[in-house]
């Protein structure tokens, strides 16, 4: 598992080659050294999807077959209909955040989290005016509430190129729309077996959406669409009782 640093103005510069490099493939490379293993089944949620499927494509171009196969929970590759989080992204929302992150070199983590608590202010805000303040009765435990709140922040540059060339262009999914390290990225070269997990309620990476992702890959990958919302449905085993699911094989 690899666990990110959490960046400060000194690290204001990274970008998503940066995340690529010293990310997934440093990653390869200390596994094979830790233990001797070169082939690696890998797994990304959410953002660590979209780097995973990029970092694919980027190692197919360098006929790296390292990672055999790969999982992705949540994760976009399509930005089409990307959701109610197109709210909050447009040409001039993306500059004023730009001028924000620049100005302290990173995108401060409790800023995300309330964009994604806006989502779904029903459950993860109202609910808490009316039963704490409202009703003045203690909150009631909720760990899911308790791994919302630990956010990380994001290196300005790289936040900004993930912003603007996948949700504003699009153009990952487009054979050469983007370079990473001066490698033009098609996602039609990554062929090794996937594995797409999607949830119904999931106002983050809405499921019609990573449902058509896994089409622009050249292999033939497998989705499962579950209930429930971005986290829970990943925290909760598959109960047919709570969290129902069901397999469907793309192209």
């Amino acid at each position: 598992m690899i666990s990110w640093v959490t960046p400060d103005q000194n690290r204001a510069g990274k970008d998503f080659v940066d995340c690529m490099l010293e990310g997934p493939l440093a990653a390869l490379g200390a596994i094979e050294q830790a233990t001797g293993e070169r082939e690696v089944n890998a797994l990304g949620y959410c953002l660590g999807g979209t780097l995973l499927v990029a970092t694919l494509a980027y190692m197919a171009a360098k006929k790296d077959k390292r990672i055999v196969s790969a999982g992705f929970m949540s994760s976009l590759i399509d930005f089409t209909g990307a959701g109610e989080l197109e709210v909050f992204i447009d040409e001039i929302q993306v500059q004023a955040l730009g001028k924000r992150m620049n100005e302290r070199g990173y995108l401060e983590g409790s800023e995300m989290a309330n964009s994604f608590n806006m989502l779904r202010s029903n459950d993860l805000i109202w609910s808490f005016v009316i039963n704490n303040y409202l009703l003045g009765r203690d909150p009631f435990p909720f760990d899911l509430l308790h791994w919302n709140c630990d956010s990380t922040r994001m290196p300005a540059k790289m936040h900004s190129f993930y912003l603007r060339n996948m949700y504003l262009r699009n153009a990952l999914k487009t054979p050469g729309g983007i370079k990473l390290a001066g490698t033009p990225i098609d996602l039609t070269n990554v062929t090794l077996p996937t594995y797409f997990v999607s949830a119904i309620e999931d106002s983050i990476a809405p499921w019609k959406t990573p449902y058509t992702g896994p089409s622009l890959l050249g292999g033939k990958p497998r989705l499962v669409l579950s209930g429930s919302g971005h986290l829970a449905r990943l925290i909760n085993p598959p109960d047919v009782t709570r969290y129902g699911h069901g397999a469907y094989d793309s192209q």
